[in-house]
Formats: structure tokens, sequence, C-alpha cells
């Protein structure tokens, strides 16, 4: 048997808990109200076109792409615009918002809502980077970083490999699975859109072993399609990582500061390709997403798919509210996900999942001393020496971090999770690169 294939240093192997795996998708359907935030990317927030009073469909532009590394967005809903104001968003930061009461769902008429695949792609490289920035499609992954960046080729660059990211190897989570089952050939198609605007024949969709369900599908569809295969890969955590993905399926290495450009590859979540096929072929912008809801004290765990600016409180309330044994939630996975200031906040094209934590995962012991046993230091897949860090942000010598490369780390928590005297070595690291990221 091939050996499957993994990035070559570090990882953990986490419980994986994925209960939500045989979930169908589910519509969430539509709440009363929706809060959309104008920044769910990174980048420059986008300029509010829309007024208070007015009118607006599933569709319509709200707000447009203030600069290169903006992104537009785009009402979920029909209704009435209620307000524009600094809202409170899921890490209790106030953010602008706009408020939308929601009246039916009608949608913008140039939106093809059909079930048909479409299978051509009548576009050259030009418009469909064009078609991308005009649905407002940024990573789905986490990052935020808008997809129409990621799709022109840098200058004195050039691309190999167009890598499909269907790893999700956060524990819990199973929305990327659930879709490349239920979209697979969306996602080939998808996949060959992003070829043609990269003007490259060699598109590799990872998937995790653990998903054999989607690699079986997604195998088959890819052998009627030129340019797309499909790479099995070992399971271990974090390997949906950008650097540790091209690591385990092409064998390069992103240099430290680099991007994955300079690797002669770009790497898709399988949700923005689901995304960019919709906004190609179906002129559909990105106002909604699948979002996993789980968790050891959520009562239904399921995968919903759910309109931009849903309140999260909605969803955990369709899978059965808030338990006595629930101790946290968290915003994405529990690896790299933030515990919720606010449970009321809205959904936006990040949130993979919603998660209802008892005491018995939420629990953080004690911290301890270090006993220098580099636990740390063998699991970090960027080679980085968390303990020193810790050590010298613990002593307020956060300047001197700088010689241990802080700003390298990809803020996984596999030394947090993996060290014995559980010290939050993930914040230390965090805290570091703030302080130098503050001073560059």
């Amino acid at each position: 048997m091939t050996k499957l294939k993994t990035f070559r240093i570090g990882g953990i192997h986490p419980d994986k808990y994925k209960i939500t795996t045989d979930s169908p998708i589910i519509d969430a359907g539509l709440p009363d109200i929706v809060t959309i935030p104008v920044k769910q990317h990174i980048g420059a927030p986008a300029k509010i076109l829309v007024q208070k009073g007015d009118k607006v469909k599933v569709g319509t532009l709200l707000a447009d792409a203030d600069g290169i590394v903006s992104s537009d967005v785009h009402s979920s809903v029909s209704g009435e615009v209620l307000k524009i104001e600094e809202t409170e968003g899921e890490f209790g930061y106030l953010e602008k918002m706009i408020t939308i009461k929601v009246e039916g769902d009608d949608w913008e008429p140039s939106i093809d809502r059909s079930d048909d695949i479409i299978r051509e792609i009548p576009f050259s490289a030009e418009e469909i980077i064009a078609k991308i920035r005009e649905a407002g499609i940024v990573g789905m992954g986490g990052a935020g970083y808008p997809t129409p960046i990621k799709t022109t080729i840098p200058e004195n660059k050039k691309i190999d490999f167009l890598i499909i990211n269907g790893i999700e190897c956060e524990p819990f989570l199973t929305a990327d699975d659930r879709l490349m089952v239920e979209k697979a050939e969306q996602i080939v198609i998808g996949a060959k859109i992003i070829n043609k605007a990269l003007g490259i024949q060699n598109a590799i969709i990872a998937i995790d072993e653990n998903k054999p369900h989607a690699v079986e599908i997604l195998s088959r569809l890819s052998k009627s399609y030129v340019g797309v295969n499909v790479q099995v890969c070992a399971t271990k955590y974090p390997q949906g990582g950008e650097k540790q993905l091209i690591n385990a399926v092409t064998g390069r290495e992103v240099p430290s500061g680099k991007l994955p450009a300079d690797a002669g590859c770009i790497v898709q979540n399988v949700g923005t390709v689901n995304a960019v096929y919709e906004a190609v072929l179906k002129n559909k912008p990105l106002f909604e997403r699948i979002v996993t809801v789980s968790g050891d004290a959520c009562l239904h765990p399921a995968n919903f798919r759910v309109r931009v600016g849903t309140p999260a409180s909605f969803l955990i309330e369709k899978c059965g509210g808030l338990t006595e044994n629930t101790a946290q939630v968290i915003f994405g996975g529990p690896m790299m996900g933030t515990s919720a200031f606010n449970i009321n906040a809205p959904v936006t094209k990040l949130t993979s999942g919603i998660l209802l934590l008892s005491d018995k995962l939420a629990h953080k012991a004690p911290a301890g001393d270090c006993i220098r046993c580099a636990k740390c230091v063998e699991v970090c897949p960027v080679g980085l020496q968390p303990f020193m860090i810790g050590r010298l942000v613990r002593a307020g010598m956060l300047e001197e971090t700088r010689e241990f490369h802080p700003l390298d780390c990809i803020e996984c928590g596999c030394c947090a999770f993996t060290c014995p005297a559980h010290l939050p070595l993930l914040d230390y690291c965090k805290l570091a690169k703030a302080e130098l990221k503050r001073k560059k």
C-alpha cells in the first residue's frame, strides 16, 4: 500500500470528535433580523453603499471593496435596512455592521437558483477574476484573504500547483466534509475555473483519509476532468495549514516570511472553490456558508447552510439551546477557534463552526513550571521553540523573542496541547507576535 502523504515536521493527533460526519446539510432558515459586518476579510472594511430605510434583496450589494485588499459585502436576505452602526461582534469588539429586518426571501433576478450543474466555462481568466471580485469571495478556511488577489499571479512568480484544501483537521468540524460529499462536482468544476484563471492544468484536491466518502466521490468524479486529481493525506493536525499542506502534497517548503506563491503553489479551501463555481457560473455572491454546530454539550449537532448575519444563538437554539453543562462556546474549531464573548454575534463568511463544550473539554488545568522536556519543540509544525518564547515573554523580554521567530507561528496550538505543565504557550507566542508586529 502506498504510504499516505503528510507534512515533514511536528504535528499532533487530537481526538477527532467528528460526530456530524454523516449529518446532511440542513437549511437553517431565516431569522427575524440579520446583522452583517462590512469587514469579513483581511484588509480594509468595505465602503457602505446603503442607508437606513433602504429595501434590499438577497444578493444586493451592501458595501463595495475599499481598495485592493478588501472585499464586497452582499445582503443575505430581503428586507429593510434598520440601522448601520457599531455593533458588538463575537469577540466583544465593536464593528461596523448593517442590520436588516427580514421580509420574505426575494432574490436578485440575476442569480441562477436552479440545481442544474453547469460544466462549460465560457469566460476568460480576466472575466473569471472579475466575477470572483464582484461576488465578494474570500478564503473560507478561516484566513479571509480576498480570493481575487490569490487568483492573480504575482509578477515574476510561476504557479505549478493549485491545491484544494479538503483536510478539515480541526476536531468536531465537518462542514467541508459534507460540502465535498454533497457538492462534489461543483467543487471539481470550481477547481477547473481557478485552473483557467491561473493558466495551469494541475489542481490537486487534498483530502484527509478520515473522510472516505468524500475521497470516493471526488476520486471518481475527477477522472472525468482533465487537470483535477485527488490526493489522500494521512490524518495529522494541523495539516490544513497552507504551509503544512503544501509540504505534504508537493514536498516543497514555503520559506520563512514568504507566501505559498513563492513555492509555486496556490491553496484554496473547498468552500471557497464551491463559492467560485457559484459566482462564475451561477452569478451568486457569497452570502451564505456551511456551519457545523456541535460539541459534547450540544444536544442535536448538525451541519447547516446559514445566511451571513444570522445570530449564532439562532443556530444554537435549533440544536437544543445552551445546556446546563455548557461551559464554553467557541467560534471555529477547538484548536484554533476563539471563545465567544457574545453568542448573539453574527455568522460571517469565515464561521466554520460553533461549538458547545462541557467543562470536561473546556477546563484548563493550572499552569505549572516548564520542565524543559521539549515536547512543544517536537510537535511544532514550523520548527519553533515555544518554551523559549514563553520563557522570554514571562520575563517581559518581548523584543528578545525575535531570535526565536515567533512571527512564523501559525497559531495552531500544538505546543499548548502537548505541554505537560499546561503552560499557555500559544498565548505567549501570540503576545510576542503582536508586540513584534506593533514595532514593525
